[in-house]
């Protein structure tokens, strides 16, 4: 599943809601692109790839909503 998962595709949390874009995979983790930091413009961002639920399209699904998976972001 994780082999499908590619550059600017929208990551979506489980809710619907856009959590941000795929810059690319980095290990076992999402590289969110850096328009999508929020308030911490300039800064990258990743999410785990434990809480990708599936790829749908040109969407990433994850299992927890967007509110959740933005707790488990990580600067770089």
């Amino acid at each position: 599943m994780h082999d499908n998962i590619r550059e600017h595709m929208d990551v979506i949390g489980a809710d619907g809601v856009h959590v941000g874009t795929v810059d690319h995979l980095d290990g076992n983790r999402i590289k969110l692109t850096k328009a999508d930091a929020g308030s911490h413009k300039g800064h990258h961002h990743y999410i785990s790839l434990g809480l990708v639920a599936g790829v749908e399209g040109d969407k990433v699904r994850l299992s927890a909503n967007a509110d959740v998976a933005v707790t488990f972001e990580e600067e770089a």
